[in-house]
């Protein structure tokens, strides 16, 4: 599933032709995704101009001029990708219907941006631009890691006492948004922090330095346009780079890659999802 990075990477890539734009058409193809569209959702979005994109840790939300808010999240295999658009960032015709095809937005500056899910586990929902900070999906999520929320103390403070691995609390969408499975483990390696290490075993300084750490290893997958593992692609159709930079993600056997280290990736299964991390450098 796509995380934090192949988010933003995704809803940079749709500002240039839907950020100021009217959508001309809307048209909707089935009645569901992951749950029921809204009722007479094609309608409640044509006409409407996209006032600004923004993301709410891996949601992406368009805020409209009816005063109501698109919410939008790729689920496993969701793409939005753009066609015909007038700016040259996108150079791709209007290709043909494909069957996963299930909304396409029409756009007046002749951009069409079509959401192709075959899976089938993305969603998107319509809400009152005044109450998207309440929605369920929404409502208990902490602060963004690449926010001014995000904090070392705030992070101790949420941390402290904790018998929970650090692994496990990283991923907890209520202590901080947006953190996936890949990232965490990329974080933790540059941390030199053992995933099952207990937090309560965790220094507050040693904490502390996992802020900074996230927040560098989020920036370098977004400026790579997020990982390719099987389904992402970037709004322009292209892969993302970053997992050619993986320090320990899915190399399970092969040789660390810190300066001097003699030590082999080694793989556990945590809450039913692997943890990649060196036994050498990480205690």
């Amino acid at each position: 599933m796509p995380e934090l990075p192949e988010v933003e990477t995704v809803r940079r890539g749709l500002a240039p032709v839907m950020e100021g734009q009217v959508i001309a058409h809307a048209q909707v193809n089935r009645p569901d995704l992951r749950w029921p569209f809204p009722e007479r959702m094609a309608q409640r979005l044509t006409g409407a101009h996209v006032l600004q994109l923004r993301r709410r840790s891996k949601y992406i939300l368009a805020d409209l001029s009816t005063d109501e808010t698109l919410l939008i999240h790729l689920g496993m295999s969701g793409r939005m990708l753009v066609s015909g658009d007038p700016l040259g960032q996108f150079v791709h015709d209007h290709p043909m219907p494909e069957k996963h095809d299930h909304v396409v937005f029409d756009m007046d500056n002749g951009a069409r941006v079509t959401f192709n899910d075959p899976r089938r586990f993305g969603a998107m929902d319509l809400m009152s631009t005044r109450a998207v900070d309440a929605h369920p999906l929404l409502a208990r999520i902490g602060p963004e890691p690449l926010g001014n929320a995000f904090t070392e103390s705030h992070l101790v403070e949420r941390l402290k006492g904790r018998n929970t691995p650090i692994k496990s609390a990283l991923l907890d969408q209520k202590i901080v948004a947006g953190l996936g499975n890949i990232y965490v483990c990329e974080a933790l390696f540059r941390s030199g922090i053992h995933p099952a290490r207990r937090c309560v075993r965790i220094s507050a300084a040693r904490i502390s330095t996992l802020v900074p750490i996230v927040r560098d290893v989020l920036e370098d997958a977004i400026a790579a346009g997020g990982s390719s593992l099987r389904d992402f692609r970037q709004a322009d159709g292209e892969l993302g780079y970053f997992q050619h930079s993986f320090d320990v993600y899915g190399r399970e056997g092969a040789p660390c890659k810190a300066p001097g280290c003699t030590g082999t990736i080694h793989r556990i299964v945590q809450s039913g999802r692997s943890s990649f991390f060196c036994p050498k450098c990480q205690r």
